[in-house]
């Protein structure tokens, strides 16, 4: 069952991702043009873009488990979700800017509600990894000072986490699961090999 997956997954290319990647915003912003996101559609779309970040930050990182644990290849589609990541959590911050606050009081929203000044500096560290997912930074920085700045997607994610717990009023079990399965995916990168006193039994 598995190869039948990893053969079909290698018969679709990347740019496909890339080229479906617009639909779900454009169908967002017709739907609030049109009526159909309630009284306040800006916040409507704002919700929905946080939540496909959300999915879209999930889906990179459970590439690796994904194929270290069921042997499901989705490495050469990595790429390709970082970017789309960084897309919609961009459309997500300008909705906020242009269509939720329009540009007023912008610093003083950062610098008093904690979520939003979590989510800021969710996007200032997806920057850097957005400017250098191409091949020609891979070669410029080197594979190995590029998988390590690479990395800051994993604060990345639990800053993600962190701005929709503090996002919702009340105890809601939505933003629980999501920093559930992020934090799950994240400690499931931790090599126990490397933790003093956690023995490894190989079989014979």
């Amino acid at each position: 069952m598995v190869e039948v997956i990893n053969t079909t997954l290698r018969r679709i290319p990347a740019w496909v991702l890339y080229a479906l990647a617009p639909i779900p915003v454009i169908a967002l912003f017709y739907l609030g043009l049109t009526g159909e996101l309630g009284i306040d559609p800006a916040k409507r779309i704002e919700h929905e873009l946080g939540l496909w970040s959300l999915w879209l930050l999930i889906a990179g990182l459970a590439v690796t488990p994904l194929r270290r644990w069921p042997g499901v290849n989705l490495l050469k589609f990595r790429r390709a979700i970082g970017v789309i990541t960084f897309f919609y959590l961009l459309v997500h911050l300008l909705t906020w800017l242009v269509l939720d606050v329009q540009f007023q009081n912008v610093w003083a929203d950062i610098v008093k509600r904690w979520y939003i000044t979590v989510g800021m500096a969710a996007f200032v560290l997806m920057l850097p990894l957005a400017l250098t997912s191409n091949n020609w930074s891979v070669k410029r920085l080197g594979a190995l000072t590029w998988r390590k700045l690479h990395k800051l997607v994993y604060p990345i994610a639990v800053l993600g986490a962190l701005h929709f717990l503090l996002l919702v009023k009340g105890f809601q079990w939505e933003p629980i699961l999501y920093a559930a399965v992020i934090a799950g995916l994240l400690l499931s990168r931790i090599r126990t090999d490397r933790i003093p006193g956690i023995v490894q039994f190989r079989q014979a």
